[in-house]
């Protein structure tokens, strides 16, 4: 930690940032990072905000399908249900969403957010009454990630008088989803519990096997609250807890043109296990009129066992190519020796102390805060080994854990960041930021099982200064221009060796807004230019040279484009019919030849489309009956830089999700809701281990109340 930095840390209360624009009618348990939708429209940035409409119209459970209606997000689907998702957004690339910056109510939450931040832990999305994305220069206000973007998932509030809802459906594959919330106040003090319940037997078959190939989830949050005259206490508690029969295995693509549900039952066995529990204790202190002190201790520990077959995607490749022995033991009708299944076994551990100060002095708005974190991954893997023999799976022994399965990965870091917002005059308003990060990080790598041995070291202390300056400029009641440019930074990880250098880009964006309370048209170009992009790879998501541990280093690249967005609302006779379009164009190209690693100049990078479109309309009428159809197209991706072998790209692809609601009385919603209508069928990743499918057609019928 920089030694500058110890007298501020001691004059500093123990918190995290709200975001000063916590609802009064909620109270303070609803910590936006930008707030309505008609907020994101003057933000000297760029952003979304997904709000409880239309999470309650589309009766999501799924992150992937809300973000998929976000322009400058990209992403990549894996399971089918997004229990694991893997977000990119402009210049972040998408590998387990571990170059975004995730928080829940404006709370760090991915497993370890600086030594190892990919995403094997995501806050189950029917939970979340809204979802917002920051792009751009005010993202510097939350970090660490700030190449591409911020998502902050917020959580229902508590309400201002004892009430309750339920949202229940019922669907194809044995699907059930529960919903179910209810809390309320007695004078200063307020309270909410909540529970989320899901089980589905998934849409794959598995060969050779009567498993399911679904999932059971358990997710329970409580909210208790205090408010004086002039501060406020909260408390959240949550804790969730998950079995997933999913794996990394994946097809060829002879046998997924043939059946893109089937699964080789060499995955038969594979299975996910975790748990996650979150503890945040809030506090915020309106000092006078004009200044604020808001507080959060922040604690969450996650732990999971994800048992699989270790080295599948080889045989993938192999059968790819024509091996029709490799072909033989997918199909289960050669027998094999030595198969590799791990137990993917981690614990991780986030926790800190943050706080804001918040002013607002004549025309200016400041934030000033600091926060220190530390988080951990222990890695404690063992792989037992099996033989297939007439199809069956066989244990023969257990591995001892030494080695790369075997270590400790620590991370602390201290941020500082200082936040302006001028109003300069009645058209021009200023933002003005500057974060500050000072990571250290350290990996201790053990040879024996018991850990009794001298470890293998290595670390990393890396000190980064991130400014940022954007505006809005007013240029007359319905125009406005916009701009920016800042320093973008992506830790490390815990692997980290001394003499690496973190990501880090130059990201401009400049653009144009209309907005005439009818019409609200945006249209933003983004630059980021990297010096060093890279990627981290992993056996979720292997480099584009095929490494599956430490970071890929690809050099100069640039990551450009434009994002637009439409809303409008018809009125037709007595009908309503609101409309939604975003659409997204990329080009992320290796900039520079890096002759070391066989890397050229105009070379696609990784997981990025270039083109993203989505469309949302509805039909709202006076029968209290409303209609809405969701479409999306994706664009082809690669899975390496370049695309340059024959089973390196995905397919591009269109879906259209169907939603129906009918209001028996105030009360009480039933619904439809039809997802990929057309059933249109396509490999939407490549990663881990061979072509895998979206969902086909899905039905699901259910109900909503209140109470």
């Amino acid at each position: 930690m920089n030694r500058a930095l110890l007298p501020l840390l001691a004059a500093t209360a123990v918190v995290i940032p709200l975001n000063a624009s916590a609802n009064p009618a909620s109270g303070i348990d609803e910590m936006t990072i930008i707030g309505s939708k008609l907020d994101v429209r003057n933000v000297a940035g760029s952003g979304a905000v997904i709000d409880n409409n239309q999470i309650a119209t589309e009766v999501s459970t799924d992150i992937n399908q809300l973000l998929k209606t976000v322009s400058g997000v990209y992403v990549r689907e894996e399971d089918g249900y997004g229990l694991r998702p893997n977000f990119g957004i402009r210049g972040a690339t998408s590998e387990r969403s571990e170059k975004v910056t995730l928080m829940e109510d404006g709370v760090l939450i991915a497993p370890a957010p600086y030594s190892n931040p990919a995403a094997y832990y995501f806050p189950t999305t029917m939970r979340m009454n809204g979802v917002e994305v920051l792009k751009g220069a005010p993202l510097l206000r939350h970090g660490p990630q700030t190449v591409g973007g911020v998502i902050n998932m917020i959580t229902t509030a508590i309400p201002e008088s004892n009430a309750g809802s339920a949202t229940f459906a019922v669907g194809e594959n044995n699907a059930v989803d529960l919903l179910a919330s209810y809390g309320g106040r007695s004078g200063a003090v307020g309270w909410l519990v909540e529970t989320v319940q899901r089980e589905n037997d998934g849409f794959k078959d598995i060969d050779r096997s009567s498993r399911d190939s679904g999932y059971d989830i358990e997710d329970y949050m409580g909210k208790l609250a205090w408010e004086g005259e002039s501060q406020s206490i909260l408390f959240k508690a949550q804790r969730s807890e998950e079995t997933s029969n999913e794996t990394y295995l994946g097809l060829t693509d002879a046998d997924f043109n043939r059946n893109q549900d089937r699964r080789y039952g060499l995955s038969s066995i594979d299975e996910m296990n975790n748990k996650h529990e979150g503890y945040n204790l809030g506090h915020k202190l309106n000092i006078n009129d004009t200044t604020a002190l808001t507080t959060t201790a922040y604690y969450n520990k996650f732990e999971r066992d994800w048992f699989k077959l270790s080295g599948g995607g080889s045989l993938i490749s192999a059968a790819n190519g024509g091996d029709v022995q490799a072909q033989g033991i997918l199909d289960g009708t050669v027998d094999a020796d030595g198969l590799k299944y791990k137990h993917n076994n981690r614990s991780y551990l986030s926790k800190g102390v943050q706080t804001e100060l918040a002013l607002n002095i004549d025309s200016h708005s400041i934030h000033v805060g600091v926060r220190s974190h530390r988080d951990e991954m222990d890695r404690f893997q063992p792989q037992e080994r099996y033989q297939q023999i007439d199809g069956s799976l066989v244990y023969t022994s257990t591995d001892a854990v030494t080695g790369s399965n075997n270590r400790l990965e620590t991370a602390k870091a201290t941020s500082v960041w200082f936040v302006d917002t001028w109003q300069a005059n009645d058209n021009l308003a200023l933002n003005m930021a500057l974060r500050y990060e000072d990571v250290e990080t350290s990996r201790r790598q053990y040879s024996t099982q018991n850990r009794s041995d001298a470890p293998s070291l290595r670390s990393n202390n890396t000190q980064e200064w991130l400014p940022g300056l954007s505006a809005t400029y007013q240029l007359n009641g319905n125009w406005q221009v916009l701009g920016g440019v800042h320093k973008g930074f992506s830790p490390l990880g815990g692997g980290a060796k001394s003499e690496e250098k973190p990501e880090s880009s130059v990201n401009y964006e400049a653009g144009l807004r209309y907005d005439n309370d009818q019409w609200f048209v945006e249209a933003i170009g983004f630059w980021s230019d990297f010096e060093n992009k890279a990627e981290n790879c992993s056996n979720g998501n292997p480099c584009s040279n095929g490494a599956t541990s430490g970071s890929y280093v690809t050099g100069d690249a640039v990551i450009a484009g434009l994002e637009f967005q439409l809303s409008r609302s018809f009125l037709i006779g007595s009908m309503t019919m609101p409309i939604d379009v975003a659409y997204t164009f990329t080009k992320a190209e290796v900039s520079k030849d890096n002759i070391n690693e066989g890397l050229f100049d105009g070379d696609k990078l990784a997981h990025i489309p270039d083109h993203t479109f989505s469309l949302r309309a509805g039909i709202e009428t006076a029968m209290s009956w409303d209609s809405y159809v969701s479409i999306k197209y994706i664009d082809e991706t690669c899975n390496a830089i370049g695309c340059a072998g024959t089973f390196e790209d995905t397919d591009a692809f269109v879906s259209a999700d169907l939603f129906s609601h009918y209001a028996l009385n105030d009360s009480v919603t039933v619904f439809l809701k039809v997802e990929n209508v057309l059933d249109k069928r396509a490999i939407v990743s490549r990663s881990p281990d061979g072509a895998r499918p979206n969902k086909g057609r899905t039905a699901s019928v259910g109900f909503s109340m209140d109470f």
